[in-house]
């Protein structure tokens, strides 16, 4: 079967793939059809959190998977309770919704909001203040969050109540709060998709001081950034401040589908019953899988991100056809002088799969990437990179 030709027909075309068709892997090795490896430098855009077929992993999905796969929310499962309940202890958070994407637990954590601020401050409070240049997803409410315009133009209209700032701009804020009811400000610490570009700690903290004073809901898109990804168990925990509501997905569960949105004090009891749902969010076999990447995302692991980042950082910051070096964690964004769609298209051949993020080459790598093949990575890269 010619899986290239396959997909061109059968599948929709919303993907612009690579000549890359994988067919297993093992950590952070991939093996094509052809038997050629490559170094897995975008782990499936930061879900793999452990690599390819992890051993562990595996066998908390097998094992669950040979219980019960799938019953409904009407019942209770034990690794749904346990994995909200992680959760919580690690982060402070009081409540748990789960749903099958980062889009999902971006959208409850919307309806949380709005319906909070409706509840204390009447119904014309639902402004959603998000900053410009950012993602959120791609249903039709969590792209209208999202603060970049060439999302929009082919979705019209799209769902009403979403205002964007510049990042850093307070003030624009304060102004906006002079015409509309804002239920809450969205924002990402470091914008992924944008081009890995971290937001400042006194704008993030001015944030913090300004939604705390007005009754508004601060909630943190940790989709990308989240689960050990950062250095942290969640980038906002780098910033210093504490959101009321937190959501995340892709490296959560390694490779499965699950999504989180955590509820703080504010919005601990928001929902009532049937104000929200999900067939499939807390699935069992995905919770299981959380449960093994959570409770693995520990002080020791998180203190090896941290060293592999400041790796990275150092071995890139000043080399040749590199310009800039951005991001956090294992969460690595390389502005280079050539473009980089055609650096990642040249890595392909050098055996090296990584991403790209606007003008950026994105890196991110399983969190336990062993040192040795990191360091091949990145020599790797860096030739590339110099070939001016």
């Amino acid at each position: 079967m010619d899986l290239f030709e396959a997909d061109k027909q059968y599948i929709a075309g919303t993907y612009k793939r690579f000549p890359v068709a994988i067919a297993s892997g093992r950590g952070s090795i991939l093996t094509d059809y052809a038997g050629k490896e490559y170094i897995d430098m975008g782990c499936g855009i930061g879900v793999t959190s452990f690599g390819i077929a992890d051993e562990e992993w595996r066998q908390a999905v097998a094992d669950q998977a040979g219980k019960v796969q799938h019953t409904s929310n009407l019942y209770y499962t034990e690794p749904c309770v346990r994995l909200a309940g992680m959760l919580c202890e690690r982060t402070g958070m009081k409540k748990v919704f789960f749903s099958n994407s980062g889009a999902e637990a971006n959208e409850c954590a919307i309806k949380a909001a709005r319906k909070y601020a409706a509840g204390k401050h009447g119904p014309d409070c639902y402004t959603v203040v998000t900053l410009n240049n950012s993602f959120h997803g791609r249903t039709l409410t969590t792209l209208a969050a999202t603060g970049q315009a060439h999302y929009h133009e082919l979705y019209r209209p799209l769902t009403p109540g979403f205002e964007s700032i510049d990042a850093g701009d307070l003030a624009a804020l304060k102004k906006l709060a002079e015409k509309v009811g804002i239920a809450a400000v969205m924002i990402e610490c470091v914008q992924g998709e944008g081009g890995v570009l971290p937001v400042s700690r006194e704008f993030v903290a001015g944030l913090r001081e300004w939604c705390t004073e007005n009754d508004a809901i601060l909630i943190v898109d940790e989709v990308q950034t989240g689960n050990g990804r950062s250095g942290e168990l969640y980038a906002y925990m780098t910033y210093g401040i504490v959101p009321d509501a937190v959501s995340t997905a892709k490296g959560l569960a390694g490779g499965l589908p699950l999504g989180a949105t955590l509820l703080g004090d504010k919005l601990r009891d928001v929902f009532g019953f049937g104000d929200h749902g999900s067939t499939f969010g807390g699935n069992p076999v995905c919770c299981a899988a959380a449960l093994s990447v959570l409770s693995r995302i520990d002080g020791p692991l998180l203190a090896s991100v941290r060293e592999k980042a400041a790796y990275m950082r150092e071995q890139f910051t000043g080399a040749p056809g590199i310009e800039e070096v951005t991001g956090i964690g294992l969460l690595v964004g390389l502005k280079t002088v050539r473009p980089a769609a055609e650096i990642v298209t040249e890595l392909i051949g050098e055996g090296v799969l990584c991403l790209t993020a606007k003008d950026r080459v994105r890196l991110m790598p399983a969190l336990n990437i062993p040192s040795g093949v990191l360091a091949r990575a990145v020599e790797k890269i860096k030739t590339v990179c110099a070939k001016i």
